[in-house]
């Protein structure tokens, strides 16, 4: 089953093509300059009634005209059968489009990167007639970017950096760089597009739970009340944990709730209405008492 981890490990190819660059010159292959990147569809299913799919599929055009695709694949453990998957993708892109194809394997464990490497031969023993070379990005090559400036610089290697190293110790210190630097370029919608890639990549790893840390933290401090997508649902979770609060305080203490007084406090998203009905909540003999006629007028349309 494709996950949101899976998807966003790759994806972030699609959406931020600037992020070959960097990614071949670590892998000391070389591009084109100022290359033409274009998403191709991923369907590389022949006229049988078998899917298949490749994660991302790019077609990179230097100024002259040459042209190469780039096959993004996101790998989160061994799988012999993608040996077979891999060649049948590269030989039948070649055999579609006439030009060539690379296979690009992305990784989060050094075993799984060691692996991916190959190469995958197919053949009989003492002759291959197909080898597959991918190439590999994983904690064992792509660096850790610890410093806010350098993460700055380049947002999607940052980015990418933490993918890759989400299972290893330095996790913490990437992400912290990678979100002071999101708050330093004071774009909303830019702090949100890496804030959610981010939170489906990471996948279940402590590095997501670190995240959401770090990303509530960001909101408050570089963008107050502007209502980035972050902040908006980092509050939305507040105000949903007061109001489970307010009720299990009122059903441990055998506090009569009528239907409109439950209604009322699970309608309410404003957190200092919420804060001081909890309050109540703990010497309140009838769920009016919650809602006292010394409120705040704004409480009073709550």
């Amino acid at each position: 089953m494709v996950t949101s981890q899976h998807e966003a490990s790759h994806r972030i190819f699609q959406e931020r093509p600037e992020l070959l660059t960097p990614v071949f010159r670590l892998l000391g292959v070389a591009l084109p300059e100022n290359p033409t990147v274009e998403v191709i569809t991923p369907d590389v299913t022949e006229t049988r009634p078998i899917e298949r799919r490749v994660d991302t599929l790019l077609r990179v055009s230097a100024p002259n005209g040459r042209a190469f695709l780039l096959v993004v694949e996101a790998q989160r453990r061994q799988d012999r059968e993608k040996a077979v998957s891999w060649g049948y993708y590269l030989t039948y892109l070649y055999s579609k489009y006439h030009i060539p194809a690379l296979l690009l394997v992305v990784c989060q464990d050094k075993a799984t990167s060691t692996w991916a490497l190959g190469p995958f031969r197919i053949g009989v023993e003492g002759w291959t007639a197909l080898s597959v070379h991918p190439l590999v990005l994983g904690p064992d090559n792509v660096p850790m970017i610890i410093d806010p400036e350098e993460a700055a610089q380049n947002l999607p290697f940052a980015a990418l950096s933490a993918f890759t190293h989400a299972r290893g110790p330095e996790h913490k210190a990437i992400l912290e760089a990678l979100v002071t630097a999101l708050g330093s370029t004071g774009d909303g919608k830019t702090f949100d597009y890496y804030w959610q890639m981010l939170d489906a990549g990471l996948g279940d790893t402590q590095a997501r739970a670190a995240w959401k840390d770090l990303v509530k933290m960001a909101a408050e401090i570089y963008f107050p009340g502007q209502g980035t997508l972050a902040e908006e649902l980092f509050l939305e979770g507040e105000a949903k944990g007061e109001v489970k609060a307010i009720l299990r305080v009122l059903e441990l203490r055998d506090v009569p709730i009528s239907d409109t007084a439950r209604e009322r406090v699970k309608s309410c998203t404003d957190l200092p209405t919420l804060d001081r009905w909890l309050t109540r909540a703990v010497t309140a003999t009838d769920a009016g008492d919650l809602f006292s006629d010394t409120e705040h007028p704004q409480e009073q349309g709550e």
